[in-house]
């Protein structure tokens, strides 16, 4: 599967417009959402990695039990929302 980065984006931004203001998506839920019936982990280290870039420019935060964390750095499960105060683009 390729899908290029600004699929990957779209994907995680439009899971997360349609959520409640702080609210959260798994990486894993775009990567299910981008696979349809594929196996959706081959995508795991592509959405990190725009997660990240999204993160860098301000448009994303990663979470771990509710805490805003470093991708880089964070281990185990991680959570993505629009930062708090912004609104999904």
């Amino acid at each position: 599967m390729d899908h290029d980065d600004e699929r990957i984006e779209a994907t995680i931004a439009g899971l997360l417009s349609v959520r409640d203001a702080g609210k959260t998506i798994c990486p894993s839920d775009a990567a299910r959402a981008l696979a349809g019936d594929q196996d959706f982990r081959p995508l795991m280290d592509d959405v990190r990695r725009v997660a990240q870039g999204m993160v860098e420019s301000g448009r994303l935060e990663v979470t771990q039990r509710g805490k805003v964390v470093d991708p880089r750095t964070a281990r185990g499960p991680v959570r993505l929302r629009v930062p708090l105060g912004t609104i999904a683009r």
